[in-house]
């Protein structure tokens, strides 16, 4: 790998991550030596690349430092185009067109020897099922999500049954057929999934829900490995230990 390209994907490295990144953990993804890796530091500090941290302990790019946009390698750029291919096939109408655009623009501003993997890429995403469409705005939804604000629908379940909920909306979950809203649930007093082709009707408030997402999301996870952890012990014939919960959280999580 000639020393340009190693300088680039150390950058890449420390951007990626939030925490310190130690030496080893450099030279093991770039398959080079801990000396190199401690040589091109220090050339990137020369350079001005506001680079924290130090040997044994880990590096850290500060914020505010980026480079030229669309310095792509040819991976990243098929990555990009078979994630955007994915969402234009999948994701409701106003993401769809958002990954289209993309996909025209990474087209439109990459070195034209480059060119070929975004308008004959190598990989592809078929979509063989039709997606159920949503039956709310998902444009909303997602606004909702970042502003972290309550929403009261009206849902019919795989029972034909119809409910009315308060939700705390924190992600949406995109399959190959159904997308799926990740909410803390006021009436349950606990975290469900409401898929958005079954939701028959929403309306959207202002007022924040008092707990933070990413609180939310957090607890979310766990609740999830835990009851993934449980399906496995399950299967494997074996019964959770006494340290195991049902996998539903009955209070919101403080």
């Amino acid at each position: 790998m000639r020393r340009a390209d190693r300088l680039f994907r150390i950058i890449q490295i420390l951007r990626r991550r939030r925490t310190p990144v130690t030496a080893n953990d450099i030279a093991e993804e770039l398959e080079t030596s801990l000396r190199t890796v401690y040589r091109d530091i220090a050339q990137l500090l020369t350079d001005r690349v506001p680079i924290r941290g130090e040997a044994g302990i880990g590096y850290v790019l500060e914020h505010g430092f980026d480079m030229p946009p669309l310095m792509l390698t040819p991976d990243e750029i098929e990555a990009a185009i078979l994630g955007a291919q994915w969402v234009t096939g999948r994701a409701d109408k106003a993401l769809s067109r958002a990954a289209s655009d993309l996909i025209a623009k990474i087209g439109a501003v990459i070195p034209e020897h480059l060119r070929p993997l975004v308008l004959d890429p190598a990989l592809t995403s078929p979509n063989w099922y039709p997606v159920r469409p949503d039956a709310i705005d998902m444009g909303r939804m997602r606004a909702a999500i970042h502003e972290q604000t309550k929403v009261a629908i009206h849902y019919r379940n795989l029972k034909d049954e119809s409910t009315a909920r308060t939700i705390w909306p924190i992600a949406v979950s995109y399959f190959e057929t159904v997308r799926v809203i990740v909410a803390w649930c006021e009436l349950r007093q606990s975290f469900r999934n409401f898929r958005t082709d079954r939701v028959v009707e929403a309306q959207f408030f202002s007022d924040r829900y008092p707990t933070p997402r990413v609180r939310l999301l957090a607890a979310w996870k766990k609740q999830m490995k835990k009851e993934h952890e449980e399906a496995l012990l399950r299967r494997a014939g074996a019964s959770p230990g006494t340290g195991h919960h049902d996998g539903r959280y009955r209070r919101c999580p403080s």
